[in-house]
């Protein structure tokens, strides 16, 4: 046996392998003896047919899947051994072959990963936002806690403060949802009036342009797709099906007790202090994933490397299910060009900043999520058996260690781009934050 490499240019090559009679004909002849021994074939005893008889009922196939296993042990050890770095898979080249030759010859196009560098430090203009929940924000939250804690009583007409029921619809726009509205949540104290003196059952048409002060609040009440709720200006009928006033739980020690637990909160302040807290945790996750999302878009657009276009379009054509075709390969590509730049810059952060991950890392953090997710229900000082009891199960489907492991890099990413991207910080409110990310 023989293989050689060329290669054509800097992103692919021809891997050459050529087998002698030889190295194959011994794995032939030994499986048609164990053919022999239970080939049934009409006539003969099992176990008596000639084996004249057997190599020409079976020989061909049994070459032809001897040759392929010792074409892909082979193949496969070769890019081990050689540490060629490939993208996809080998691809055989279709070529004629003489299988009465004494030497036959197989080749297979290779798609060469890139080589290429990462410059975590480079310029860019990236911000980094650290969100705060100003005192605004506080004092909204603990509203919103008093009247979802609060008395509710059911009415007939709808008066200044109340919430309502109601179905949107406009045929028209395909809108057709029901929810809860509170009229505090509507924009504009024009609008608001317009349910002042309604009852169950009447309808109020109001049109859909700044109708509140987000428009995504706009998308999650009519269920209007993200794309569309951005410039929407339709009227729309929203028919009354209850109406209801909250009185708002008054703030004292029980008030707290219920909430966090006896004497964990003991006045508003400390109140305001645990929603802050809360807050900016849940801040900081979406901060962190813009932050993520903003340097995973510099740095495929910066990390400049040619890919082999041609040889992946080929493999794209094979690799699923059904084959595709030339034209359905080349859109495949184009959607996912992008996610295989970053997935090889990625890989390459990963090596050169030792991120892999352990399985007791793995453990570790499955441990903290699960007391972090038994505190919440109350359970402060779980035992060690109860949580190992726990993680054990949970690390016993794969699905789950796939995404416990994804979530651990994710953080492991976000802290490496945090200690080496040079970028500027910025504290904003939620509200500027949602502004100055998406311009909303």
């Amino acid at each position: 046996m023989n293989i050689t490499r060329n290669n054509v240019d800097a992103q692919n090559a021809i891997i050459t392998i050529e087998l002698a009679k030889e190295d194959f004909q011994g794995n032939v002849e030994a499986v048609l003896k164990n053919y022999k021994k239970s080939a049934t074939i009409p006539g003969f005893r099992k176990g008596a047919v000639p084996m004249s008889l057997v190599k020409k009922q079976y020989g061909t196939a049994v070459m032809f899947e001897e040759v392929n296993k010792l074409l892909q042990d082979n193949l496969n050890k070769y890019l081990t051994e050689e540490k060629i770095d490939i993208l996809g898979n080998p691809l055989p080249v279709a070529k004629d072959i003489n299988w009465d030759a004494d030497t036959l010859s197989f080749e297979f196009e290779l798609g060469l990963a890139p080589d290429f560098t990462v410059d975590l430090g480079a310029k860019n203009k990236i911000t980094k936002f650290n969100i705060v929940a100003d005192d605004a924000m506080l004092e909204e939250q603990v509203e919103f806690i008093q009247k979802q804690y609060g008395k509710v009583t059911a009415k007939d007409k709808v008066e200044e403060g109340d919430a309502v029921r109601v179905k949107a619809v406009n045929e028209a726009e395909g809108i057709n949802a029901e929810f809860n509205l509170n009229l505090e949540d509507i924009r504009t104290k024009t609008n608001q009036k317009k349910f002042i003196g309604k009852k169950v059952g009447d309808v109020v048409t109001l049109n859909t342009k700044g109708l509140f002060e987000d428009d995504h609040k706009l998308m999650d009440t009519l269920k209007v797709d993200h794309d569309k709720v951005h410039g929407l200006e339709v009227d729309v009928d929203f028919t009354i099906e209850e109406v209801t006033s909250t009185e708002k739980a008054e703030l004292n020690q029980e008030f707290f007790d219920k909430l966090f637990g006896e004497g964990k909160v003991t006045s508003v302040e400390e109140l305001k202090e645990k929603i802050k807290e809360d807050a900016e945790k849940q801040f900081a996750q979406q901060a962190d994933q813009k932050f993520t999302n903003d340097v995973v878009e510099f740095l495929v657009e910066e990390t400049k490397f040619d890919l082999p276009e041609t040889f992946l379009k080929k493999w794209l054509q094979t690799v699923g299910e059904t084959p595709l075709t030339e034209e359905q390969a080349a859109e495949e590509y184009e959607k996912s060009e992008k996610g295989l730049r970053y997935q090889l810059i990625e890989g390459k952060i990963i090596t050169e900043n030792e991120l892999q991950i352990t399985f007791d890392e793995i453990k570790d953090y499955t441990s903290n999520l699960i007391k972090d997710q038994m505190a919440q229900f109350g359970q402060m000082e779980p035992s060690e058996e109860d949580v190992e009891n726990i993680v054990s199960r949970v690390l016993s489907n794969q699905e789950e260690v796939k995404r416990i492991s994804e979530q651990l890099m994710n953080e492991k990413m976000v802290k490496l781009f945090a200690e080496k991207v040079n970028v500027k910080t910025k504290d904003v409110n939620y509200k500027d934050f949602i502004k100055e990310s998406y311009g909303e």
